[in-house]
């Protein structure tokens, strides 16, 4: 019967510590969080700065954030931008360009314009500023039938 015991004993202290192992080593693991794109074409100043504010925050979450700009909001990516993506909105003075700039440099979100837009204003590449590119349609589309991917719209 001390046999037994002792067996079973040493059997439950072998279980419990590999358990622990087990539980310790899945602590260091992060949970997958999906890619997000974050398509934006609304030329409103408000809805554009809390594009970039929700695409800040998703980013410093973890998610791998993209950003696609659109018809009006894509006057958010000029060099020469419209006073209204660079005018502060309250409540911290921010504006969407300003916010946008912040996002790219801080994370690694890419940013781009849809295919058509620039040549829809008559312009090229070097109108956008440093970072944003002409997006690539068969990317963008990879991106969106993608399973993972989560689609933010404003």
């Amino acid at each position: 019967m001390k046999r037994i015991l002792l067996t079973a004993l040493t059997a439950m202290t072998t279980f419990l510590a590999v358990g622990s192992a087990s539980a310790e080593e899945t602590r260091h693991i992060k949970p997958s969080v999906p890619p997000l794109l974050v398509i934006v074409t609304s030329g409103d100043a408000q809805v554009q700065l809390m594009s970039m504010v929700l695409t800040m925050q998703s980013a410093q979450q973890g998610a791998k954030t993209n950003v696609l700009l659109c018809g009006a909001a894509g006057d958010m990516a000029l060099r020469d931008a419209p006073n209204s993506v660079t005018a502060g909105q309250p409540l911290m003075n921010m504006s969407a360009q300003g916010l946008m700039k912040t996002v790219m440099e801080k994370t690694n979100t890419k940013v781009e314009v849809c295919a058509i837009y620039l040549p829809g204003k008559g312009l090229d590449q070097s109108a956008l500023i440093d970072g944003v590119t002409a997006a690539d349609p068969v990317a963008v589309a990879k991106l969106m039938i993608s399973r993972d991917t989560k689609i933010v719209s404003f």
